[in-house]
């Protein structure tokens, strides 16, 4: 326990103590603000059948975003090490592997919970000018997040499968954009085929994560949902510690 620790710990420090990870939070908290204001501009003072919470969480922007700080965030975790050869020298030590994604993972999923931390006060900032104290109920706003971070430990654990499979960050932050891409367009497709009983449809059904997110932003918490999310981001860290494990027979 003390090893996952300390590795956790210097991968954090990765993050927070150079420039860069400063940068990608001030510039992930640009484009929602930005977003979030046109958001605001587009509604008025118009009564809108929808929570700003719901509208806030419910648009193609925030998917893109996550796409896109997903790579940002996981493209180093493994391959850096790599291509710099210190990730020989962390594996002779006695850390075992498993602890060693296990902290590189957990680094990566407290530094994207930070990234969204400023949002909060976008949704404060809406509950202070429409005068309604209660409007922004505590409970929703637990599921909401919730849900953001399902969906980010979900997409970063395929950026740590990406990472172990390569020496290039490039390469790694590629097949990372790619995934994340690729579970949009099942995004589009599940909002847009037609249910019926097939099985293949059903399937799809899971990837549906704006309605998923918009069942969150109401409160409502789907245990099938909340399973696929830890199911899926338990199946692509398990293939990363299979990727870390296979370097012994080479």
């Amino acid at each position: 326990m003390q090893a996952y620790l300390t590795l956790t710990r210097r991968e954090l420090a990765s993050f927070f103590l150079s420039i860069s990870g400063y940068v990608i939070i001030s510039g992930l908290a640009l484009l929602v603000g930005l977003d979030f204001v046109t958001l605001l501009n587009s509604v008025g003072s118009d009564p809108v059948a929808m929570p700003i919470t719901q509208l806030f969480f419910n648009n193609w922007l925030l998917w893109i975003l996550i796409a896109l700080t997903a790579p940002v965030i996981t493209m180093r975790l493994f391959a850096l090490e790599k291509a710099s050869g210190t990730f020989e020298t962390l594996t002779t030590t006695p850390v075992g592997e498993m602890q060693i994604v296990a902290a590189k993972f957990t680094a990566a999923v407290i530094f994207f919970a930070v990234m969204w931390l400023p949002t909060l006060a976008y949704l404060f900032v809406v509950q202070h000018f429409a005068n309604q104290p209660g409007s922004l109920e505590t409970g929703t706003l637990c599921t909401m997040y919730l849900g953001l971070f399902l969906v980010g430990c979900f997409i970063l654990s395929i950026g740590c499968f990406a990472s172990a499979l390569t020496r290039s960050q490039v390469m790694a932050g590629m097949l990372t954009l790619v995934a994340g891409f690729a579970l949009l367009t099942l995004n589009w497709l599940a909002q847009n085929v037609p249910m019926d009983g097939r099985w293949q449809v059903q399937v799809l059904s899971f990837f549906n994560l704006s309605q998923q997110m918009l069942d969150f932003t109401r409160g409502i918490l789907d245990t099938r949902v909340i399973i696929f999310y830890l199911s899926v981001t338990f199946f692509f860290l398990f293939l990363t510690l299979r990727v870390i494990e296979s370097r012994r027979w080479k």
